[in-house]
């Protein structure tokens, strides 16, 4: 009898055993394994380190530098970042980097620390604003072992993406050489300022294979009937005084006026944290997004650098030159936004725009953008349920602002869908096929059919 029941007693021992095990399997450690417990990630210090990275960019260059080149940092910041991040999580393929982070790391220390590392690195001078904003951002994360790894995993992954980006041809002495001719390029006034930036057209793209990857055929010939359309369109539309726009087109052409760059990280803010995201696909949305947009500005000004095509301003002046029986020379015309120093074939905004338009919506899998879209100039603020309605009140307002033809416009913004669809797929995919969007058939372009000129 007593060994039956001692029997019985070491068998209910190791069956209560065995369930505890099994609970523990499910339900994880205890809250006294502190060592094995996953850290807390609050996504809100990515969008803290991206508003810091915004105003860092703008106090080196200029808040209203007219260039593509304060995308790239963005680019460059949100790629360290993003590994930072999912190499601690491994929910996505990090990237171009094959380094794992202990998965009892912070990722958001990870964060915080790669983030402040890429901008020190290239923004030596803003060193005691960034260091002290480091300091703030480390000191509300709970001291410890997962904190020390994050840091120490961010470290790497900042100086990964350094070391990628080292001879990428950043600053390349290069020169816009066309001399002066019917078509081809010149400094336009007030300023007559020189060819801004334009290594940005030989430098390294973040996900193509070279800067002439998507560079499309050229802008319409002088003696066209499409030429003639875009610029008569521009002529009436886009003038300073006179035009037939109405106060609302007016609206979208200032609207669209200012840094574009500083506009979107806005956006991507308000929608990541609306959106509740958490810290993997935050980082992810504005490396995905960032990174296209780094090279739809190398696109773009390959494009401008090879065609050096002329801009409305010079060409409605000079329209008696253009050999184009279609179109009148207007000496004193002039558009309602100051000309920017560059070339017209492609517009940057709408390269730009095209590209992280489908980015995002590759990312969402539905054409439903929900962004935010906030401007500097205006002091107001859009919603864009659509991506195509975003790129066309892109297209348009470079037009009404009579600093872009039409064709710049709308052969831009294919040119940035296409690397948005190159993009999602070869970079920033999730770890398991599961979790992929099935993205349908008409998110797969959201530019205008045709250039409606």
């Amino acid at each position: 009898m007593d060994t039956s029941r001692s029997v019985r007693r070491a068998v209910i021992g190791a069956v209560t055993a065995l369930l505890v095990l099994a609970l523990t399997a499910l339900t994880g450690p205890t809250a006294t394994a502190d060592n094995h417990r996953m850290p807390a990630a609050d996504p809100a210090a990515i969008r803290d380190w991206n508003v810091i990275a915004t105003d860092t960019i703008s106090a080196n260059l200029g808040p209203t530098r007219p260039s593509g080149q304060v995308v790239i940092w963005h680019g460059f910041v949100s790629a360290a970042v993003y590994n930072a991040v999912v190499g601690i999580q491994r929910t996505y393929t990090p990237y171009k980097w094959q380094a794992r982070g202990p998965v009892t790391a912070s990722p958001e220390a990870a964060a915080v620390t790669a983030a402040h590392r890429v901008l020190v690195t290239y923004f030596p001078a803003s060193r005691a604003s960034l260091d002290a904003a480091y300091t703030g951002s480390l000191a509300k994360i709970p001291d410890g072992r997962a904190k020390r790894q994050g840091v120490a995993f961010g470290e790497r992954a900042a100086d990964h993406l350094i070391a990628l980006r080292e001879n990428d041809g950043r600053f390349t002495p290069v020169e816009f050489t066309a001399a002066p001719a019917p078509g081809v390029w010149r400094p336009t006034p007030p300023a007559h300022q020189p060819f801004i930036d334009p290594w940005l057209a030989v430098l390294r793209p973040l996900l193509l294979t070279s800067p002439t990857q998507f560079r499309p055929g050229g802008p319409p010939a002088l003696s066209s009937a499409r030429y003639a359309r875009n610029v008569n369109e521009v002529k009436t539309m886009g003038a300073k005084t006179g035009s037939a726009r109405t106060p609302q087109q007016t609206d979208t052409a200032l609207f669209f006026g200012g840094n574009l760059a500083v506009q979107f990280q806005a956006a991507f803010r308000d929608h990541t944290a609306r959106h509740h995201l958490d810290i993997a696909d935050t980082a992810r949305l504005f490396a995905a997004a960032n990174a296209s947009a780094t090279d739809a500005v190398v696109t773009a000004w390959d494009a401008k650098l090879h065609y050096g095509f002329w801009r409305p301003i010079t060409a409605i002046q000079l329209a008696d030159t253009d050999g184009n029986p279609a179109t009148d020379a207007d000496p004193q015309w002039q558009p309602l936004l100051v000309t920017p120093p560059h070339p017209d074939y492609l517009s940057g905004h709408t390269t730009v725009a095209g590209a992280v338009t489908r980015t995002l919506t590759g990312i969402l899998g539905t054409t439903q953008l929900d962004l935010n879209v906030p401007s500097e100039i205006t002091g107001t603020t859009r919603h864009y349920d659509e991506a195509a309605q975003l790129n066309q009140d892109m297209i348009n307002a470079r037009v009404w602002a009579g600093i872009h033809f039409r064709t710049a416009d709308v052969v831009g913004c294919r040119a940035g869908s296409r690397i948005g669809v190159w993009a999602l797929t070869h970079y920033f995919r999730p770890l398991s096929a599961a979790g992929m969007h099935a993205v349908p058939p008409a998110v797969r372009s959201n530019c205008p059919r045709s250039n409606g000129s």
